[in-house]
């Protein structure tokens, strides 16, 4: 415990310095990098995954009276070790891995100080064994369906659209293999990724001690192929899964089966921006997906959705960004699962962002139009940020 301790004070000392390299003995290297992110907002709506930095979609009941609130957030800030074992002459396989964290881990007790006590949160934590193109890894580390991410200053650890306008993909422990299919001289790179990791559902069983419906079907995998030129990318994913949804020490009773299949695209060259992807799919609210819908039964729940974003960067400074996102759950099978299930989001973001150097600072509206209820319900909301990030 004295150990971890010292451990933790010597991350967080080291943390002022940028990208700080260290040298523990040998010839491997420690580097230390993040950021700190700050924003405060209004907004005229209570949101999930919660309020400020991981707002995603307007959450029911409407607010009528008394609608806009205000607060300050830092739980986007971020810390990420990479470890660097440098390849010797004599070896033909070189090492590394990385441990990151932030601060969406919830808060320490419920007190009037809690607000300001939020709790680390383990976001990624794998090893790297390398071999000339070929990268084998293992541990938990993003799956290959965790494709281009819109860019924002208030949503970091929670991207604009993530679970709920087309944005999927999630982290688990694993078995990752990266390959690429072609030599380093080729104008465009060919990329294979194959992921082999741990099943995941939202019960019968514990959902914290390997238990769960995904636990005791098969392990989740994904097929993914990069295709990677100067100034643009594309990919295309493939996600399988299935489910056992009999408790532990049951016979098998209902199997679900969660399919994927994801397209990305990027293209970034001089100041111009353009980004997106479009994904289908059914059962993989595990990945959030279905604008984050888990169901208890063998019954399917298909959901379609994408997001593009576009943006310019005037001088290397000025920077305007517009996004919209969607995503649709099929009405009838919402319906039949659910009391009173989401079934389309619309997001809308624009964002003007300046930049100062390892800083920047911005100013975001991010507007949300939630269908919801057997009805078709309609909800909206807003978001008003002001943020800044400073990145070492």
């Amino acid at each position: 415990m004295r150990r971890f301790t010292t451990l933790i004070a010597a991350m967080f000392v080291a943390a002022g310095l940028y990208a700080q390299n260290v040298i523990p003995g040998g010839t491997e290297t420690i580097k230390l990098k993040g950021f700190v992110s700050f924003t405060t907002f209004m907004q005229d709506q209570s949101f999930k995954f919660g309020n400020g930095q991981n707002a995603e979609w307007a959450n029911p009941p409407e607010h009528v009276t008394n609608k806009w609130f205000n607060g300050f957030d830092v739980r986007n800030t971020r810390l990420t070790l990479v470890f660097n074992g440098h390849k010797k002459k004599e070896q033909t396989w070189r090492f590394g891995g990385v441990l990151e964290l932030d601060f969406f881990g919830g808060y320490v007790g419920t007190s009037v100080f809690a607000a300001q006590m939020p709790m680390p949160r383990l976001r990624l934590a794998y090893m790297d064994f390398i071999h000339n193109n070929f990268r084998i890894r293992l541990g938990q580390a993003w799956t290959p369906m965790f494709g281009n991410v819109p860019v924002s200053l208030s949503h970091i650890a929670f991207p604009l659209g993530y679970g709920s306008a087309g944005f999927v993909g999630w982290r688990f422990p694993g078995i990752y293999l990266y390959a690429g299919l072609n030599g380093k001289e080729s104008t465009v790179k060919i990329r294979m990724d194959f992921a082999l990791f741990a099943g995941s559902w939202n019960g019968p069983g514990s959902n914290t001690n390997f238990l769960t419906g995904g636990n005791f079907g098969s392990p989740q995998t994904e097929l993914k192929f990069n295709f990677i030129g100067k100034t643009w990318s594309i990919y295309v994913v493939g996600h399988a899964d299935s489910k056992n949804l009999a408790p532990v020490n049951v016979e098998p009773k209902e199997k679900l089966t969660g399919l994927a299949t994801e397209l990305g695209a990027k293209f970034h060259t001089g100041g111009f921006l353009i980004q997106g992807n479009l994904y289908t799919g059914k059962n993989i609210g595990q990945q959030f997906g279905a604008i984050t819908q888990v169901q208890d039964t063998a019954l399917d729940l298909r959901s379609t959705g994408g997001w593009f974003q576009i943006g310019y960067v005037f001088n290397k400074k000025v920077g305007l960004y517009a996004f919209y996102g969607t995503e649709k759950v099929n009405h009838d099978d919402a319906v039949a699962v659910f009391a009173s299930p989401r079934t389309r989001h619309n997001l809308y973001n624009f964002m003007l962002k300046y930049n100062l150097r390892k800083a920047a600072v911005g100013i975001e509206w991010m507007h949300s139009d939630l269908t919801y209820g057997k009805t078709d319900e309609n909800l909206q909301g807003n978001q008003i940020s002001f943020s800044a990030l400073y990145k070492f």
